[in-house]
């Protein structure tokens, strides 16, 4: 598995694991600052190339404390 693959599915398995879609996941960015439509964010999640910082927001925006980087 490359990077933009894990990266991707890190994402898409947090967003899972709370049952938000990209609606919600835009309206919870915007309360932080962050100005990012639902196509927006499915663009650059599915790309998986995105920043360290971008990852970061959206992980404190699901409340996430821990991340397993490996299995």
């Amino acid at each position: 598995m490359d990077y933009k693959d894990r990266a991707k599915s890190m994402i898409k398995s947090e967003l899972a694991k709370k049952n938000m879609d990209y609606i919600e996941l835009s309206k919870r960015l915007n309360e932080i600052g962050v100005k990012e439509t639902q196509t927006n964010l499915a663009n650059k999640i599915n790309r998986g190339a995105f920043s360290l910082i971008f990852a970061l927001q959206v992980f404190d925006v699901l409340g996430l404390k821990t991340l397993r980087l490996k299995d």
